[in-house]
């Protein structure tokens, strides 16, 4: 089996992916840097995509709000509930994901 630079991406993002308090996302969430991933979305490919600059797939991703910006409604959730959110760095951007969106241990 071959092994692409896209698996090999995809493989380090997967890496890099980790589960963390919203509390200490919160100066990135204040930037406007904090991205959601709605639950259906695969986190290490929309990172992937996000990556590779696929300006067509992300682009789709946001006009149908599969992925935006954190809402300050959600925001205020995830806090006020101590919760845990997948996460995964793709500069600028801190890409989320709600942990209760996927079990333990998070599944590719």
């Amino acid at each position: 089996m071959t092994v692409t630079p896209r698996d090999m991406e995809k493989a380090k993002l997967n890496q890099e992916t980790s589960l963390i308090s919203w509390q200490e996302l919160q100066r990135f969430f204040a930037a406007g840097l904090a991205i959601n991933v709605e639950k259906e979305l695969d986190l290490v490919e929309v990172a992937y995509q996000f990556s590779s600059d696929n300006k067509q797939i992300v682009q789709d991703w946001l006009q149908t709000k599969r992925v935006a910006p954190v809402s300050d409604r959600q925001a205020e959730d995830w806090f006020g509930n101590n919760a845990e959110v997948w996460a995964v760095v793709v500069k600028p951007w801190i890409l989320v994901q709600d942990a209760a969106a996927r079990p333990l241990p998070f599944n590719r």
